[in-house]
């Protein structure tokens, strides 16, 4: 397997999450606006919920589960080349940096699932989350991103290696 290939893999692979975490950090403001509107009149209120949700419903199936699947294609090839391509073998799944990084992408899909269920309930109206508790989550996939991508950049070893 040639560098350029996994070059381009990762290329996408990073590509991919950038669409994903993009989407996972406004799906939660989009929430936040929704939660708000309880407090408008009607028809104000009624309208602005339709929109949201068309938003929020849009958002979660056009851009950020296309996205999410496009990086876990794209992350697993990229694992498939190292013990394949590179003939790493799978020890390298074992090393430190690498397993922040899978549980970083563990999380993120937990997040993520997180997010598509309170979609469902939102749209239900038996979602109890307030605009200040998706205020305060918000930043939850940019703090994990930056423990990854730190991890990743850093290959991290905690004096292991």
């Amino acid at each position: 397997m040639s560098f350029e290939v996994f070059n381009v893999v990762r290329g996408l692979h990073i590509l991919a999450v950038i669409a994903w975490m993009a989407g996972m950090l406004f799906l939660p403001r989009l929430y936040a606006y929704d939660a708000e509107q309880a407090d408008k009149p009607d028809p104000l209120r009624s309208e602005m919920r339709g929109l949201l949700r068309q938003w929020q419903r849009r958002l979660l199936k056009i851009i950020v589960n296309p996205a999410m699947t496009a990086a876990w294609v794209f992350g697993v090839w990229m694992i498939a080349i190292h013990v394949y391509g590179f003939g790493e073998g799978w020890g390298f799944l074992a090393q430190p940096w690498m397993i922040v990084k899978l549980l970083g992408v563990i999380a993120l899909s937990g997040w993520h699932g997180f997010l598509a269920g309170e979609l469902k309930r939102i749209h239900a109206g038996t979602s109890v989350k307030s605009g200040r508790f998706w205020r305060m989550t918000n930043e939850i996939p940019f703090l994990i991103a930056v423990v990854v991508v730190l991890a990743v950049t850093m290959e991290w070893s905690f004096g292991l290696g």
